[in-house]
């Protein structure tokens, strides 16, 4: 049966993945970042190997890992190192995981007290097998860290839990300093960026911990690069101010191989400002806009600028 050339054009709304080679656009100069090197970058991963951690700064292939690791700064990632989950843009490998290992928040503590940390941020891979199990890890890290009694504050950057209020419930009330969900794209290219989320599901875990913890700081972070519009993004932060979120993360998007959604431009450092003043008009409280700005970057800084 003949092909007709309207099957083969794309559809309006999908993300198209690259089947054959295309020579890779040579990097802008503001996105070059340094090599890790250095004693304390060395230090910390040999931490991270002694006591069997995981950190999303090599998981996800960060482009920061050299200044905030030289810096003794980490996202600590939790609940193992496969994801359930299978997102267009994320390097942390997928697979069937593990045992949830309940001994890890005593270790991601103790990584935290070595590291003299004074501020500390906590993720996790997508735990869709277990999402009250994976909630309750949150919690007991949050808990480890306080009872160490030097006063190190906790950001937790945490999945959807599939919208359980219970898991949600069971993180705010750990009480750390901040909670962060990242809604990382526009709603029309979540089903290939975010496999497995709604949009709708992000607004109403974001919004349901403010309703549980009206004090608490709340944060999220969005990528571009993936073929959104502008008038879409700007949206999604008029979204994201409504549900109350105080801290809002804007970076480049980065495609870590030929396997993931193509990257469709790159934005200008001019056009990471402007998105930072359009944002602070609708009422963040910080806005961290530029190319290298992942959801951690600068974590100490935002909180301060947040009030915290």
């Amino acid at each position: 049966m003949a092909t007709t050339a309207s099957h083969l054009e794309p559809q309006p709304g999908l993300v198209q993945i690259d089947l054959l080679p295309r020579r890779p656009a040579p990097k802008p100069e503001w996105l070059k970042a340094r090599a890790p090197s250095g004693d304390n970058y060395h230090d910390l991963k040999k931490l991270a190997r002694s006591l069997h951690l995981h950190t999303v700064c090599e998981s996800a292939h960060c482009p920061n890992i050299g200044e905030c690791w030289s810096h003794r700064t980490a996202t600590f990632m939790m609940l193992g190192n496969l994801c359930t989950r299978r997102c267009g843009f994320c390097a942390v490998p997928k697979g069937r995981p593990e045992p949830i290992d309940r001994d890890e928040p005593r270790r991601v503590a103790e990584a935290v007290a070595q590291l003299g940390l004074k501020f500390a941020v906590i993720t996790s891979v997508n735990r869709d097998d277990d999402v009250l199990g994976g909630a309750r890890m949150f919690a007991e890290v949050i808990e480890r860290i306080r009872e160490q009694g030097t006063g190190c504050q906790v950001e937790v950057l945490i999945p959807d839990f599939q919208g359980s209020e219970a898991a949600i419930r069971t993180v705010v009330e750990a009480r750390p300093e901040i909670l962060n969900h990242n809604t990382e794209s526009v709603p029309r290219l979540y089903r290939a960026v975010r496999s497995g989320a709604r949009y709708e599901r992000t607004l109403r875990l974001l919004a349901f911990a403010r309703e549980l913890a009206p004090a608490m700081v709340t944060k999220s972070g969005v990528m571009v690069g993936l073929g959104e519009e502008t008038h879409e993004l700007l949206q999604v932060f008029r979204d994201l101010a409504q549900a109350g979120v105080n801290v809002l993360t804007v970076g480049q998007y980065l495609r870590p191989s030929r396997d993931h959604l193509p990257m469709t431009r790159y934005y200008t450092p001019d056009e990471f400002a402007s998105l930072k003043q359009e944002a602070l008009a609708m009422g963040f409280r910080h806005v961290e806009s530029g190319p290298l700005v992942r959801s951690s970057y600068h974590a100490h800084e935002q909180a301060g600028a947040a009030q915290l």
